[in-house]
C-alpha cells in the first residue's frame, strides 16, 4: 500500500517509532494470518505495558493515555487515495467500493477481537494475567480504533469529501471524526485543525474508554472471549460505518440509501 507524501514520519530515536510501526502493520495487512496478528498484538501489549507504568493508574483510567496514543499514531496510518483503492479492489466504484472498505475493516476488527481472545485464553492459565491483561486490552483497543480511523479516512476518499493538510492535521481530523462518529464536512469552521480542541479531546477519551470496555469481552475463559470479542468488534465497526457514510452522502450531495442497504454484501 502506498503512503501519502504528507504523512509524518517518526523521528529517529523517538519512542513512538516502534508503536507506529506496529500499528501500521496491524492496520495495513488485511490478509494477515492469525498467528502473526496475535504475535504483533502481544508485542504491542508489552510496549504499552511499559508506557502505562510510566503514566500510572490514574492516567490510564481516565482514558487520556489511550486517547493521546491514538492521536500519536494517527499520522502513521496508511490511507489509500481513491485511485489506489480502486486498483486494490479490482475497479470497484461508489457504494460498492465503500461496501468493500467497510467489509475489510469489519473483517480486520473481528480478527483482532478473536486474536485478543485467543491470547487471553492462554494467559488465563498463567500467573501474570493481572499484569498482562490491562496492556493486552489497551493494545486491542488501540488497534481497533486505528483500523476504524483508517476506514473512515478511506470512506472520505470514496465519497469525494476531500480532507487536505499535513499528516498531523489529517490525523487529528479523522480521529475527531471517529470519536464523534460523524463524517467530516470541510466547510464547517474548525473541522480541520492540527490539534484537537477541548470538546474533541473529551469525546475522544470517552470513545476510547467505551472501546476499551468493549474489549473486556475478550477476557472470557478459554475461547469464549475470542468469540465475544469478534462479534462485538464486527457489529460496532459496521454501525460506525453506517453513521459516517450517511454524513458523507449528505455532504457530497448523494441520495441516502434505503434502510439496511449499508449491510448489503458485508456478509458475503
Amino acid at each position: 500500500m502506498e503512503r501519502r507524501r504528507d504523512e509524518v514520519e517518526p523521528s529517529p530515536g523517538d519512542g513512538s517509532t516502534e508503536l507506529g510501526e506496529l500499528i501500521g502493520r496491524l492496520t495495513a495487512d488485511e490478509d494477515m494470518d492469525r498467528e502473526t496478528r496475535g504475535r504483533l498484538l502481544g508485542r504491542l501489549a508489552r510496549l504499552l505495558g511499559q508506557s502505562a507504568r510510566k503514566v500510572g493508574a490514574a492516567g490510564v483510567g481516565r482514558g487520556r493515555w489511550l486517547a493521546d496514543l491514538l492521536v500519536e499514531v494517527a499520522p502513521h496510518i496508511v490511507i489509500r487515495d481513491l485511485e489506489t483503492l480502486q486498483a486494490h479492489h479490482h475497479g470497484l466504484m461508489g457504494e460498492e467500493l465503500a461496501d468493500r472498505i467497510v467489509k475489510v475493516a469489519g473483517t480486520t476488527t473481528t480478527a483482532i477481537g478473536a486474536a485478543g481472545g485467543a491470547l487471553a485464553a492462554v494467559e488465563f492459565a498463567a500467573p501474570p494475567l493481572l499484569l498482562t491483561a490491562p496492556a493486552q486490552l489497551a493494545a486491542e483497543t488501540l488497534v481497533v480504533a486505528a483500523v476504524e480511523v483508517k476506514m473512515i479516512a478511506e470512506l472520505h476518499e470514496v465519497y469525494g469529501v476531500s480532507v487536505q493538510g499535513t499528516g498531523t492535521a489529517r490525523g487529528a481530523a479523522f480521529v475527531t471524526s471517529w470519536a464523534r462518529q460523524r463524517g467530516i464536512n470541510p466547510l464547517e469552521t474548525g473541522s480541520l485543525t492540527s490539534a484537537l480542541g477541548t470538546a474533541a479531546k473529551s469525546a475522544l477519551r470517552k470513545r476510547m474508554l467505551r472501546t476499551f470496555g468493549r474489549s473486556l469481552g475478550t477476557m472470557g475463559p478459554f475461547l469464549t472471549g475470542a468469540a465475544a470479542g469478534a462479534a462485538l468488534n464486527r457489529s460496532a465497526t459496521r454501525a460506525l460505518a453506517t453513521k459516517v457514510r450517511n454524513d458523507l452522502r449528505e455532504t457530497a450531495g448523494i441520495p441516502p440509501r434505503l434502510p439496511g442497504d449499508d449491510t448489503r454484501g458485508l456478509t458475503q
